[in-house]
């Protein structure tokens, strides 16, 4: 705990750079706009989603509860037939995203504070720049972007767009490596 203590400045400056470094690679680079695309008839289809008053969360369209539902002659013909969605809900008027921002900022601190953990355990002080670098870019990408497969892998989001987001956590990645790198405690 008194290695981690220690490492306060390197974990809030580095979960500052990145919290800052995403704000700009999502703001001023374009590559993310392709990550969803619109559905046809888009004011049909949210007329008709409205209309059923869908309480925030997420669901997936032909949906089974348990796996004798999933066996059922009904339930597959409706996996034949289609479409199959997963969809979430937001709650009207959420695109606020000062509660995502300040959620985003917390879990770059996280990051952070996993990787000075790793580090204090391993790292000795004094140790050179680029062998503290490199522990903790590592932490830092298992944490940014490892679990980003998961929604390719078993929610069919685009590869494309994950992808653009595993780029983004290497970029993360070594924005806090830089940081404890540069700022890790001599002997």
């Amino acid at each position: 705990m008194e290695a981690l203590i220690s490492l306060w400045l390197p974990i809030l400056l580095s979960a500052a750079a990145v919290f800052i470094v995403s704000s700009i690679l999502h703001m001023a680079f374009t590559y993310h706009n392709t990550d969803f695309t619109g559905v046809p008839n888009e004011q049909q289809v949210m007329n008709d989603l409205g209309k059923q008053n869908i309480p925030p969360g997420d669901y997936m369209v032909p949906h089974a509860g348990t796996n004798k539902e999933r066996q059922s002659p009904e339930f597959q013909e409706k996996i034949k037939k289609g479409p199959i969605a997963t969809i979430t809900v937001f709650k009207p008027e959420h695109m606020n995203m000062g509660g995502s921002l300040v959620q985003w900022f917390i879990f770059c601190l996280v990051v952070s504070i996993f990787a000075a953990y790793v580090a204090g355990l391993t790292i000795k002080a004094g140790e050179q720049y680029m062998f503290v670098f490199r522990i903790t870019s590592i932490v830092a990408f298992a944490g940014y972007g490892l679990a980003l497969f998961q929604s390719s892998i078993w929610f069919k989001k685009k590869w494309s767009s994950t992808f653009k987001s595993v780029f983004d956590a290497l970029i993360y990645a070594l924005v806090t490596g830089g940081f404890f790198g540069w700022l890790w405690p001599a002997m």
